[in-house]
């Protein structure tokens, strides 16, 4: 795996830690800004309806500029954008601070995405997104449980400073490590790439990584309160629980980015199935601690362990738009962190209790399995398919006839990557 897959897993790590943190600091900054915890809430979506926004129209404002250039931009703002938050004065301007930083987030995802993907054969795709997710396990396992107890012991304000600081190590890595990769002769063609929304399951695997990432998000968004106000623990178990959730991610990243290439299918099914099972679990016995525990590490496991897979799914129906690829996959998977804490805050309001949370996402993954079905007839149909795992579909065709190298192994020093080759 070229030493740049790794660097922007490492980028990825700060990148995550801020994205899923404040599930651990819900409580004190509902505190500090004087509203709710659902409202706390919202800041996750937000985060992520910026991250929704931001991946597609970043992709295709960036889709002529250098690869790294571009990179260097966006984690600068991204680290701004943790700075600002750490002094907001008020819940109005924090809430702005983590719109601007998924923004620059989601394209930092989107274009690292293509620039992975490029750089690996066709039948490592899943490997090569499974070291930029690896980042994000990472920052589950020990970012996200840091911010925690920095939020308990120093003021949830340090968890952003520190993010801050992580943010300016992945700058440093990213400016020297990632190699310039010069614009091609062709410059990328917008409507070549917009061409691939034609192609249903291009739809489909939007609506199953939406939905899977949802339903887990859906409970894990509020499982800090769960943890305290139903199972009776103690705050102080927050940031090793979380990092429980973060360990069992890492572990689910590296299982399923080994397998998801040979049998994308069978981890897509068998890894929502585990979590509609873990979900419902939780809601059964939030009220015991050893269950609730033992579920946040499992919840964490399922939900990685399908990530790679559905990075996978969408890159191989999308051959021809990597880009576009790289952002569509982020946004769908942010459409499903803004829906899932939503419907949580939702259900929490209307006075059903933290538990039902794991209700509700139990309810978005039986859906998501749901649409998995349906693609998987449809492949096997042979009206639809993508790429590596046979089929024809229209993005393939499209890929073909333009002439897209999205399954050849590219040299980081001397190829640019764009979505196009020459």
């Amino acid at each position: 795996m070229p030493l740049a897959v790794y660097i922007l897993g490492l980028s990825v790590f700060a990148l995550g830690t801020s994205e899923f943190m404040l599930s651990g600091l819900l409580p004190p900054i509902a505190d500090d800004m004087n509203v709710s915890i659902p409202q706390a809430g919202l800041l996750i979506s937000a985060f992520a309806i910026g991250m929704v926004v931001g991946a597609p129209l970043l992709a295709v404002a960036t889709l002529r500029l250098p690869r790294r250039t571009t990179l260097i931009a966006l984690i600068s703002v991204f680290g701004l954008g943790q700075i600002a938050g750490a002094l907001a004065p008020t819940y109005e301007i924090l809430f702005v601070s983590r719109v601007v930083s998924a923004l620059a987030c989601a394209g930092f995802w989107a274009v690292g995405a293509a620039v992975a993907i490029a750089m690996v054969p066709v039948n490592a795709r899943a490997r090569a997104m499974a070291v930029m997710i690896g980042g994000l396990s990472v920052a589950n396992v020990l970012g996200v449980p840091l911010g925690a107890f920095l939020g308990e012991h120093l003021g949830w304000r340090s968890a952003f400073w520190a993010v801050g600081a992580a943010s300016a190590v992945a700058l440093v890595g990213v400016a020297t490590r990632i190699p310039h990769i010069p614009l091609p002769e062709k410059k990328p063609e917008l409507k070549r790439e917009l061409a691939i929304y034609r192609d249903r399951q291009v739809w489909l695997a939007i609506v199953i990584t939406a939905l899977a990432a949802g339903g887990v998000f859906c409970a894990f968004s509020y499982l800090a309160p769960l943890l305290t106000d139903v199972a009776g623990l103690d705050s102080g178990w927050v940031p090793w629980i979380l990092g429980l959730f973060g360990a069992g991610a890492l572990i689910g990243t590296m299982i399923g980015g080994r397998v998801a290439d040979a049998h994308l299918f069978g981890v897509l099914l068998s890894g929502i199935t585990a979590s509609t099972v873990f979900l419902v679990a939780l809601a059964l016995f939030a009220s015991s601690q050893v269950a609730v525990i033992a579920l946040a590490f499992l919840l964490g496991l399922s939900a990685f362990f399908t990530a790679p897979a559905l990075n996978a799914r969408m890159f191989n129906v999308a051959g021809a738009a990597p880009t576009l690829a790289g952002a569509t996959t982020t946004a769908a998977f942010n459409l499903g962190n803004t829906s899932g804490p939503w419907l949580g805050g939702t259900v929490i309001d209307l006075d059903f209790g933290f538990a039902s949370t794991a209700w509700a996402g139990a309810a978005m993954t039986v859906l998501a399995l749901a649409a998995v079905g349906v693609a998987l007839h449809l492949q096997r149909g042979g009206s639809e398919g993508g790429g590596g795992e046979g089929g024809r579909s229209r993005s393939r065709l499209i890929a073909k006839s333009a002439g897209a190298g999205a399954g050849r192994t590219v040299r980081a020093d001397s190829v640019p990557i764009d979505g196009a080759t020459p």
